[in-house]
């Protein structure tokens, strides 16, 4: 049984052959088809239940989930507690009336799992009896009696589990080692695996796709203090660990075709320092990456905490791991992120928590209300700036017409500031908030909801954080640079003769467009003078962005990303000053337009780095795309780690670095039965390519063309 490297080569074994069985019934799909199954849990016929409020609505459908979803437990599993709903793989509550889904779910946000693994869901329940008692009788009790039916929910799930395990000798282990937990801490090292699996599988089995953070911080001293008693092996550890990856491919059914099937936002941060300054890494750490290398399992896209002094051992094993390709892992500078954090006003101890908000974006675990809000630059410049070249408006040189975007950029952003404080009923303190909608197992949760008497979405958490994300950096950044070549220092054109010919598509000047794709060195090949201009776009937009922090207590920070919506975004678009055709499907996140970096992967970052990226707290992706030839052998590993060492020194934030053969991508797009587990990095999630619709499938190959 092999599993699939990017590179062609065959990945290590060091797991057992029942752990590989599993794997690869998992990544087959029998999981996530037996998923399909059931899609939900139905509430019609329930006398009275229009009559119920919003939020009663909300906690029948969790108590019915917990009561009869059902229970798997799969082939020598290892761990137990399965999301066995279908209606939770499309980001809903899977209770459904007269057919419909009942309510939306909630994403973009890493849970508290510390409290879970070291004080127990039951020091959670202690603290909602507590709030109860001080809210009963206020507008804020009916949140705390959901919490405390949540709960109730919680407790009833894991006794069917509990129940379904006693009644098979075979699992007596399984049953051993969740009685416990997760409702008192963990005392081993299986116990936490076991604990926050249970605990993740319960928030997505309601629907919910939370990130899971730091697990090597989370099981690193358990596990040492296991090995030094002598209760566990490493080869053990490995087995358990590789059981909870696995376990996570539940839903893998190859029928949710778009942009792919992998991307439900279970991802893992390694290494790093903690709260006191202290390295985390730790046998959990290598442990983590030994699993990745040997399955490529896709579905937890896992970051690596990188400082100026990460150990070489740890640079070298990234690296190995990362040639295998599939794009399993990326990068964070440590450095700059807590200087970003710094910046935005964080506390010194809760920035050294930082993680991911599910996908890459940067938030205090367990902490946040999240999320962001993007927009496509090129589109702003094309039809407001410039009107949609139909305008007579004369810019009579370069810095005026600067000014003028940056102008309409800021009108853009307050507009988003103003949206989301729409939520708001009253924005004097204390703020008073319009209903949204319930959000309870995922509060329980988050520090601050309970103690506040207060949800996720309604001012609960300790942050809450909206994130204006400018998309199409490179397009913006190149057709202003061209702008500034031909009309105003070159004069091969005027402005109005640049708009005549953008709007019929460069039809009729041919010879313009071959000069203005050819002639200039854009960005991404460090270029001082086209990235000069990336450098004072992404330094306004993170000024104006966080101008308007600190408004009702919300945090606006601004970030770089696309996440694939140039795809959806190029039918919008209008031809382009750098020559390209309406429609063209163009740049993603921080990275270069297609085709136009020539000069390789360390002018990529050097042009990315130039910028002042501690000014966008919530981060700036940077796609790297390798060649599998240039990194075999010992020179490619010296290489990889090369690359990751001058990122982080030159200032980088997030790298997204991927290992793909452009041409073995139209092998798997031709023949997918061959290639099922064939993984490729798509933005801020991994995707097994062959589920992934054409669209994104040629989107994917056009951006890994070398040339």
């Amino acid at each position: 049984m092999e599993f699939y490297a990017q590179n062609g080569g065959k990945r290590p074994i060091r797991l057992s052959d029942s752990t590989r069985r599993f794997a690869y019934d998992s990544l087959g799909r029998k999981y996530g088809l037996d998923t399909l199954k059931t899609n939900a849990v139905i509430l019609d016929g329930i006398e009275g239940f229009e009559d119920l409020s919003t939020i009663q609505k909300h906690d029948l459908a969790i108590q019915r989930i917990a009561a009869e979803a059902p229970i798997r437990i799969c082939e020598d599993e290892r761990i137990s507690g399965a999301a066995t709903l279908g209606l939770g793989i499309h980001h809903q509550i899977p209770a459904t009336y007269d057919g419909h889904p009942v309510f939306s779910s909630i994403s973009h946000l890493t849970i508290d799992f510390e409290t879970v693994v070291k004080k127990g869901v039951n020091a959670i329940v202690k603290d909602a009896e507590a709030s109860y008692e001080k809210y009963k009788g206020t507008e804020k009790e009916p949140f705390l009696k959901s919490c405390l039916c949540c709960l109730d929910a919680f407790k009833l799930w894991h006794r069917r589990y509990l129940e379904a395990l006693k009644e098979l000798p075979k699992y007596k282990d399984n049953y051993e080692n969740l009685k416990r937990v997760p409702f008192e801490p963990a005392s081993s090292f299986y116990e936490a695996v076991q604990s926050i699996w249970f605990t993740f599988a319960f928030v997505r089995l309601c629907g919910n796709w939370p990130g899971i953070g730091r697990i090597d911080w989370l099981f690193g001293d358990l596990l040492k203090a296991d090995l030094k008693k002598g209760t566990i092996t490493l080869d053990d550890a490995r087995e358990i660990l590789a059981h909870f990856f696995i376990k996570g491919c539940e839903w893998v059914n190859g029928k949710f075709i778009g942009s792919g099937d992998a991307q439900h936002y279970q991802n893992i941060l390694l290494a790093g320092i903690d709260e006191d300054g202290n390295e985390v890494t730790n046998e959990v750490t290598y442990l983590v990456l030994d699993v990745l290398e040997e399955l490529g399992i896709s579905d937890f896209p896992t970051t690596v905490r990188v400082n100026s002094n990460t150990d070489e051992q740890l640079l070298r094993r990234v690296a190995e791991v990362m040639r295998q390709g599939g794009g399993i892992l990326a990068v964070y500078n440590e450095d700059l992120i807590l200087k970003a954090l710094a910046m935005e006003g964080y506390a010194e101890r809760d920035a050294r928590r930082f993680a991911n908000d599910g996908c890459w974006e940067v938030q205090i675990p367990g902490e946040t209300n999240f999320c962001y809000v993007p927009f496509d630059s090129l589109y702003l410049l094309q039809m407001n700036t410039l009107d949609n070249y139909q305008t007579d408006a004369v810019y009579g040189d370069f810095e005026e017409l600067y000014q003028a975007y940056i102008e309409r950029l800021r009108a853009h952003i307050e507009a988003i500031v103003n949206g989301r404080l729409g939520c708001l009923e009253s924005r004097e303190e204390p703020l008073k908030w319009y209903p949204q909608i319930p959000c309870t197992v995922v509060s329980l949760f988050e520090r601050g909801c309970i103690q506040k008497g207060a949800s996720y979405h309604e001012g609960g958490p300790t942050y809450t954080v909206t994130s204006p994300h400018i998309g199409g950096l490179a397009d913006t950044v190149n057709a202003l640079y061209a702008i500034k070549k031909l009309v105003y220092e070159e004069k091969k054109v005027t402005l109005s003769e640049l708009f005549e010919i953008l709007r019929n598509n460069w039809e009729g000047a041919e010879a313009l467009r071959a000069y203005a794709l050819n002639r200039y060195v854009y960005y991404g090949n460090d270029n001082d003078e086209v990235d000069s201009i990336a450098v004072r776009l992404l330094s306004d937009f993170a000024d104006i962005c966080t101008s308007f922090s600190g408004r009702c207590g919300f945090r606006f920070p601004g970030g770089v990303s696309t996440f694939g919506r140039q795809l959806e975004w190029a039918p919008h678009r209008l031809a382009a000053p750098h020559g390209r055709k309406q429609g063209e499907v163009l740049a993603a996140n921080a990275s270069p337009t297609p085709n136009t970096d020539r000069a390789g992967a360390t002018a990529i970052i050097r042009s990315y780095c130039k910028a002042d990226l501690s000014k966008l707290a919530t981060g700036a992706a940077l796609d790297i795309r390798l060649l599998p030839s240039s990194v075999e052998g010992e020179d490619g590993i010296a290489a990889l780690v090369a690359l990751i060492r001058g990122f982080v020194a030159l200032g980088g934030f997030f790298m997204q670095p991927d290992v793909v053969d452009a041409e073995l991508l139209r092998m798997a797009q031709e023949h997918p039965e061959d290639y099922q587990t064939l993984s490729v990095r798509v933005s801020g999630w991994n995707a097994r390519f062959v589920t992934l619709c054409k669209e994104w499938q040629d989107m994917v190959i056009a951006q890994n063309e070398h040339r």
